[in-house]
């Protein structure tokens, strides 16, 4: 799955979101894209909350702080979830759709 990753987006939401981005490609990683995508959009937001530690469907808040994704500057480790759930999981998801022909 970790094709889906390549290229990496821009503009970013917050200076976070390119850490769960790239720990998100580094996890799945080795792991074949699902033969459907309904599979590979629940794989995405499962890997997603396991590194957040929120379901993006679930939180009821637009960012969080997470040390992990720290990495320097002034929103670091700031993870934007409405940029998560607007444009990057969406970005995913019609990536593994095109993948697999659908």
């Amino acid at each position: 799955m970790a094709v889906l990753f390549d290229p990496e987006p821009t503009p970013w939401g917050l200076r976070g979101d390119p850490h769960v981005w790239r720990a998100m490609r580094d996890r799945l990683s080795g792991t074949d894209v699902p033969a459907a995508v309904d599979e590979a959009t629940a794989q995405l937001r499962a890997v997603f909350a396991e590194l957040v530690g929120l379901d993006l469907a679930e939180a009821d808040v637009s960012s969080v702080y997470r040390q992990e994704y720290a990495h320097g500057g002034m929103s670091s480790g700031m993870v934007d979830l409405d940029t998560w759930r607007e444009r990057l999981m969406p970005l995913l998801v019609e990536r593994a759709r095109a993948l697999l022909g659908g």
